[in-house]
């Protein structure tokens, strides 16, 4: 028998079974709110971005420097 989750929507906090067919969220109107915080840049993901091209870049300048 499969194990049925209860958690609750993100967008109204309604609780939402996981055999439900919008699960995670409550109804489809709740999926499109989410979708459009996702397009219009409301929801970010924090990472520590490092561009590694300028990094190779400086290598390659500085073990020619050396030659």
């Amino acid at each position: 028998m499969p194990r049925v989750l209860k958690l609750r929507c993100p967008i109204c906090k309604k609780t939402v079974k996981s055999a439900e067919p919008d699960f995670p969220f409550c109804s489809d109107r709740c999926r499109q709110i989410d979708l459009g915080k996702w397009a219009t840049g409301q929801y970010v993901i924090p990472s520590e971005a490092t561009d590694t091209e300028d990094t190779v870049r400086q290598d390659t300048v500085e073990d020619e420097d050396e030659s």
